[in-house]
């Protein structure tokens, strides 16, 4: 990994981090959906502690076990005949829900992917509706998190 040197913008494009305000998101079938945030794309292992009797150390060996990941959440504006979120809760509730492919692309300011991450077999499991507050001048926001089984990640 190069650090980053002095020089013109265009020199240094390579070592400029992408900033996270540009991306988009695709559900299932849905592409390029409208999503203010999104948060909770990680995987990691479970720990696995074990010691024998007859160790002379007194502490744990440590293995990786099962993979892990945290839900992922979210965020939109609501918008008027716009219900898509309680229609994916719905069908869970009926037990005829759909897993789905998430994909969630960070994009550069050409609107390439440069870093794309993958989600397998989702399917909602809550949905939460904006708070309402007679005294604010902020736009209504609503909140679905996904439950899903497998990470994968790709750069460009």
């Amino acid at each position: 990994m190069a650090a980053p040197t002095a020089g013109s913008g265009g020199e240094q494009d390579q070592f400029w981090p992408l900033p996270k305000f540009y991306f988009s998101v695709d559900i299932g079938d849905q592409t390029d959906l409208p999503f203010q945030e999104v948060s909770g794309i990680d995987t990691g292992a479970e720990i696995i502690e074990y010691r024998h009797g007859n160790s002379r150390v007194h502490s744990v060996i440590k293995m990786p076990g099962l993979g892990t990941g945290s839900d992922l959440t979210l965020k939109k504006g609501v918008f008027t005949r716009d219900n898509t979120f309680y229609e994916w809760i719905t069908k869970i509730n009926l037990n005829t829900y759909e897993r789905m492919t998430i994909v969630i692309r960070l994009l550069d300011e050409t609107g390439s992917p440069k870093v794309t991450w993958t989600l397998a077999n989702a399917f909602a499991k809550q949905v939460t509706c904006t708070d309402l507050n007679s005294q604010s001048s902020e736009v209504a926001v609503e909140t679905i998190v996904f439950a899903y089984e497998g990470l994968s990640m790709e750069s460009a």
